[in-house]
């Protein structure tokens, strides 16, 4: 139980990271020679999680997801290649599993708690 919900919380901050990176994708909208980022957790994650032995609870305290310059997108006049649409489906994705890791989590500590209670 105790791994899962490390691995829900190293989820809430991938989800968290990569909101950040969007939000200052979509600031940097204008500014020239500006290049878009990204991040890279989800696989990163998968592998950890997939290694002999399993990871341990420090593995996933200190996991963080991985920026990165795509520098695969279109670039406009302006040397820029911030995508509002691609941004804003993103974050909506981001958003999305936001929302299910802290369901998630909430179930588990009800569950939890549900277990405590039983007399």
């Amino acid at each position: 139980m105790a791994n899962i919900v490390n691995i829900l919380e190293a989820g809430l901050r991938g989800s968290m990271l990569r909101q950040k990176v969007v939000a200052n994708n979509i600031a940097n909208l204008n500014t020239p020679n500006f290049r878009r980022q990204g991040v890279r957790f989800e696989e990163a994650l998968a592998k950890l999680i997939e290694k002999p032995g399993g990871p341990t609870r420090e593995d996933l305290a200190k996991f963080e997801g991985e920026l990165y310059r795509p520098m695969n997108t279109p670039v406009g006049k302006n040397g820029n290649d911030v995508n509002v649409e691609l941004e804003v489906g993103e974050l909506m994705k981001s958003t999305s599993r936001h929302k299910a890791y802290l369901r998630l989590l909430g179930k588990i500590y009800r569950q939890m708690d549900m277990a405590m209670q039983v007399e």
